[in-house]
């Protein structure tokens, strides 16, 4: 069963992560060669303030 963690910032309509989460879920079947139902899309929205690149914040 894939557990697939996308971590972004706050700010996507509920829509876009729909048509992410299809299009995530569709291509992990096909690439993993399992079912579209045993796979689970996670959303972790983080402000921007925690987010850092070589310890500088973005």
């Amino acid at each position: 069963m894939p557990l697939i963690t996308v971590s972004m910032y706050p700010g996507r309509t509920q829509q876009q992560k729909d048509d992410f989460a299809k299009v995530v879920t569709k291509s992990a079947a096909e690439i993993l060669k399992t079912k579209e139902d045993q796979v689970i899309v996670v959303f972790k929205e983080n402000p921007k303030e925690n987010w850092f690149l070589a310890g500088s914040q973005l």
